[in-house]
């Protein structure tokens, strides 16, 4: 296997940050709200392969930014030749959506000595999915792809994942925050949120700062008082983790903007202008954050003894 050029890396990097800006400085965060009410089952959830497994890390971003922006109410996403297997055609006129794999191999080289040693060589390729509200033929296999859950058994799910974790929640006051020296979260009651949903949205967010502690995923959270720019990458970490969080919760936050907001979003534009791998690097720990989470869950076998 050959390594990609560096130059067609860094123009992936480009390419797609750019657009994650041009978003931004449009008022559009691409990982709020990424869903239609036109959707035949109503169902919140990431982006879905052919198969039904979910996208994971930046590709759930250009999948929900696309989908935004041109008003898909479909979640799932096909190549071209996927549809073609499943008897489907993309439809003439249509263009597709750009999503990135990311992986590396193992390359032995020769040293000056002699020695044989091993690199981990990464690698990243882009290709092209289209969503299935782009193509014709399918018969309606897409539209229906698991039964709707209540918006009240939404809630009562999420909060019993959060009691998984085993984090200490604290109520009271009118601040939303993770206390890293002291290793809680503190947020106000319930009743003081416009509704359940935007309670999980808020839980979530420092809920992926939590996952940042020295002895769960290590982020270095002391960074945090250092500097804006710091700040503005640990947090957009925490706003994809809630996205993410969300959508496997099943959970449609109607948030009104934080009063931080602005200055984070001065920041994020900062942070994205100067560093062309932020966006991925973000989207890749705010996915650790998420199966971190998934994994201090008790699997249904456990459930059911209990």
């Amino acid at each position: 296997m050959s390594r990609q050029p560096s130059h067609q890396r860094s123009d992936i990097y480009s390419r797609i940050t750019t657009k994650i800006i041009a978003d931004l400085e449009r008022g559009v965060r691409p990982w709020t709200k990424p869903w239609t009410t036109g959707h035949a089952t109503g169902e919140v959830s990431r982006p879905l392969r052919h198969n039904g497994q979910p996208y994971s890390g930046i590709n759930v971003l250009l999948l929900w930014s696309e989908a935004i922006a041109r008003g898909f109410a479909s979640s799932s996403w096909m190549t071209f030749r996927q549809a073609i297997e499943l008897g489907g055609a993309v439809r003439k006129g249509e263009t597709g959506t750009t999503v990135i794999f990311a992986s590396s191999f193992i390359r032995t080289e020769t040293t000056e000595t002699g020695t044989e040693v091993e690199q981990d060589i990464p690698f990243l390729k882009a290709y092209t999915v289209f969503n299935t509200d782009q193509i014709a033929g399918l018969d309606g296999r897409f539209d229906d792809i698991a039964p709707v859950v209540d918006p009240m058994s939404r809630i009562g799910n999420a909060g019993r994942f959060f009691a998984n974790t085993g984090a200490l929640i604290r109520h009271g006051g009118t601040a939303a925050y993770y206390a890293a020296q002291r290793d809680y979260i503190q947020m106000p009651c319930l009743d003081a949120f416009r509704d359940d949903a935007s309670y999980v949205a808020i839980l979530s967010h420092e809920m992926t700062h939590w996952t940042g502690a020295p002895r769960r995923l290590d982020r270095d959270l002391s960074r945090y008082a250092k500097g804006r720019s710091e700040r503005a990458r640990e947090e957009l970490i925490a706003e994809l983790g809630s996205a993410f969080l969300c959508a496997d919760l099943g959970i449609v936050p109607e948030l009104e903007p934080r009063p931080d907001h602005a200055s984070y979003l001065d920041g994020w534009l900062k942070v994205l202008g100067n560093d062309k791998r932020a966006i991925f690097s973000a989207a890749a720990h705010a996915q650790r954050a998420v199966d971190y989470l998934h994994s201090l869950q008790p699997n249904r076998d456990e459930e059911e003894a209990a």
